[in-house]
């Protein structure tokens, strides 16, 4: 079917969900929307969008429902309702949740003869509908196939794999990417705005830095892969000296020196069990660890 055949449903009409519906909307869909809270649908019903009633009318009133609200315990009070009907329905969850909890949710739904999907999505509300929105996705192949020309509106679509609960792993994975990179560069900044220099001036030389590491990754992931980190560029060892430099420097900065001292605990770790001539990467031995006491 053409993309603009396929009905779609939003259920929840936060500032995502909205993005969500209007794209779908300004795509051409015939697009039905529900939330809690009605008002929110004003706008959309005033720009063509159909306000359901009830979840249930807003199930059956498409053959593709995203559902995006507060959170997994949500979902399963919206849709386990007495008069709502899963049977024949795809739903894709794009709620925000653990692992554990989308493929819960994706045994319940299929229990229930829905076809599911989950999904995370990776973008800020205005950038919905534009490249720049990664959208990602995991479940069966063949329920993302049957709607990606609908699906593709939202934004660049990135099928995971059959596992319902990699698109959240993937999820939180990015977070902590996101948030090692701005809490390093925070790090650096502190230190030189400690020295007066603004943090616009750091921040070109931090890109290039960043930009830089990430050209390393695919190298470093052959050798997580393999098993193997062989000292290539520098050994781990070394790295902790440089380490011990960052905070002794933090400290004499008077800059908090908390998340270098974290670091090169872990460093330490791994050099105690015998990993100080490997390379950075062999780290990967103790981030797979639970810390224990």
């Amino acid at each position: 079917m053409n993309a603009t055949d396929t009905s779609v449903t939003v259920i929840g009409l936060g500032l995502m969900g909205q993005a969500l519906a209007r794209v779908f909307l300004e795509a051409g869909h015939p697009t039905t929307v529900w939330n809690r809270t009605a008002a929110k649908a004003d706008q959309l019903v005033a720009d063509g969008a159909r306000s359901a009633p009830t979840v249930g009318d807003a199930l059956k009133a498409s053959s593709l429902t995203v559902v995006c609200v507060t959170d997994y315990r949500a979902v399963h009070e919206l849709l386990g309702a007495s008069d709502v009907e899963l049977d024949g329905t795809t739903l894709v969850n794009l709620t925000s949740g653990s692992s554990a909890q989308a493929r819960e949710t994706a045994r319940w739904a299929e229990s229930h003869g829905a076809r599911y999907l989950d999904g995370a999505i990776m973008a800020v509300p205005p950038t919905v509908g534009t490249a720049e929105a990664v959208m990602l996705y995991s479940g069966p192949q063949a329920h993302l196939d049957a709607h990606k020309s609908a699906l593709d509106a939202l934004g660049t679509v990135t099928y995971l794999g059959a596992d319902h609960g990699l698109a959240s792993l993937y999820d939180v994975a990015g977070l902590a990417m996101m948030w090692s990179v701005l809490n390093a560069w925070l790090q650096g900044t502190a230190l030189l705005m400690a020295a007066g220099v603004d943090a616009a001036t750091y921040a070109s030389f931090a890109r290039q830095i960043a930009v830089g590491v990430a050209g390393w990754l695919p190298g470093y992931a052959q050798q997580v892969d393999s098993g193997s980190f062989p000292a290539e560029v520098s050994a781990l060892e070394t790295d902790a000296r440089a380490m011990a430099h960052l905070i002794e420097e933090s400290e004499a900065m008077g800059v908090n020196a908390e998340l270098p001292r974290l670091i090169k605990a872990l460093a330490d770790r791994s050099i105690a069990a015998g990993h100080g001539g490997e390379q950075y990467p062999v780290l990967i031995e103790e981030f797979g660890k639970p810390r224990t006491g």
